[in-house]
């Protein structure tokens, strides 16, 4: 294998690293909070957006869907997504602003053909217009809160920053369901996950670039960047970049395929064990780019927020009183030894309404039972915080400090 890959640098097709910037904009829950659209949008479509997004991985026996020729990946939770980059498909290149998910692993963009109006609010791939264009045959549905994302399945070449991928399987949108999409600020979802969560779909984009020999390393690594700046961070394929982290790089193996998920030894609130370290399993955790938020176990989250003083909402969230925020207590999640933690900064969502300032928890319940112990998700609320790697080679996730964070101090 590295022999191959040397080969491919000789003959100049190994990239070595491939930078894809990220662009941060305000979640779809704050425009549809603005709107006063909010309310009724978690009560008709999301009663329970985390736990459908991944219960199809607990337990392993309900693994993953299959009917026929359709697939069926349960995503949820797009509304909070805020980091978005650009990839071109077809020749002459045609744009599209995609989620780059690991909570996920298919890649598709909306259809010329879409009838649905959310299809009409975006950028649509027209394949009569490109002269590599593929038709393969299959038909997909992606089950959401709102209803069922339909289409087609094709073959394109498709370009990542630097890179061309080949004859890369993706699904073409006929039908978009529900209002999140048609406000959204993205056109479609580009999955970072394990092939397992897409089967029926083809090879996932990444597996794509390894298999092509278009990266040096089978790695990629996020740098999502804090503060209310449009830009976003960096998407990096094929290894790290130094510049971003202090050493050491925490590893943790990936305990079940499909999402990144690892082990969560513990979690400490203000220093004190709190939640997960009574099992001798800890719990399990999803790094996931997909969602904004931080999600729990129910009975724990709520008794996090009452740590935080936090008071619910008709909306399902928390809110908080902005001036206490320095105050609050420092949340510390405890992974392979080593705390990784988070002010009242770091997990406090703002937001403008009526030009007033408003405060909400980043953390929310979720209840989605494995064997391996209760599942937390770690979103970008975490994320934005730390340094994060995918090592497909040894199948982990590593995470590092931020070179410019501020040290935290419990």
């Amino acid at each position: 294998m590295r022999t191959g890959l040397i080969l491919l640098g000789l003959l100049g097709f190994v990239q070595s690293l491939v930078r894809v910037p990220l662009s941060r904009v305000p979640p779809l829950r704050g425009r549809l909070r603005a709107a006063g659209q909010l309310e009724e949008f978690l009560r008709e479509h999301q009663p329970d957006a985390f736990s459908r997004r991944y219960a199809h991985c607990f337990p392993p026996a309900q693994h993953y869907l299959h009917t026929g020729g359709r697939a069926t990946e349960r995503l949820y939770n797009f509304m909070d997504a805020q980091f978005f980059g650009q990839i071109s498909l077809g020749k002459p290149e045609q744009n599209f602003t995609v989620v780059f998910d690991t909570g996920s692993s298919d890649l598709w963009v909306p259809s010329s053909y879409c009838v649905s109006q959310a299809c009409a609010m975006h950028h649509k791939f027209k394949a009569f217009e490109s002269s590599t264009y593929a038709h393969d045959g299959r038909v997909f549905g992606i089950h959401y809160g709102s209803g069922h994302l339909l289409g087609v399945m094709a073959k394109e070449q498709l370009k990542v920053g630097s890179v061309r991928v080949q004859n890369q399987v993706f699904g073409e949108a006929v039908y978009e369901p529900g209002f999140s999409f048609v406000l959204a600020h993205f056109d479609g979802v580009l999955g970072l996950g394990f092939p397992q969560l897409a089967e029926e779909l083809g090879s996932p984009v990444f597996d794509s670039m390894i298999a092509q020999g278009l990266l040096e390393e089978p790695v990629f690594s996020f740098y999502l960047k804090n503060g209310d700046s449009s830009l976003g961070g960096e998407l990096l394929f094929g290894g790290v970049d130094e510049t971003r982290f202090v050493s050491p790089i925490i590893w943790a193996p990936v305990t079940q395929k499909g999402y990144w998920q690892i082990r969560l030894d513990g979690v400490k609130v203000q220093g004190a064990l709190s939640f997960c370290y009574r099992s001798n399993h800890g719990c399990q955790a999803v790094v996931d780019t997909g969602t904004s938020l931080i999600g729990g176990p129910a009975k724990d989250i709520m008794l996090l927020q009452q740590f935080l003083g936090a008071t619910p909402t008709a909306a399902g969230e928390y809110l908080l009183d902005c001036a206490r925020i320095r105050s609050l207590p420092v949340v510390s999640f405890m992974i392979n030894g080593v705390e990784f933690s988070l002010t009242g900064e770091q997990y406090v969502r703002r937001e403008m309404l009526n030009n007033k300032e408003i405060c909400f928890s980043g953390f929310q319940s979720i209840d989605l039972p494995s064997p391996a112990g209760a599942v937390w998700i770690l979103g970008d609320v975490f994320l934005s915080q730390f340094y994060s790697i995918y090592d497909r080679g040894h199948n982990r996730v590593g995470l590092a400090h931020l070179a410019e964070a501020p040290k935290v101090i419990v």
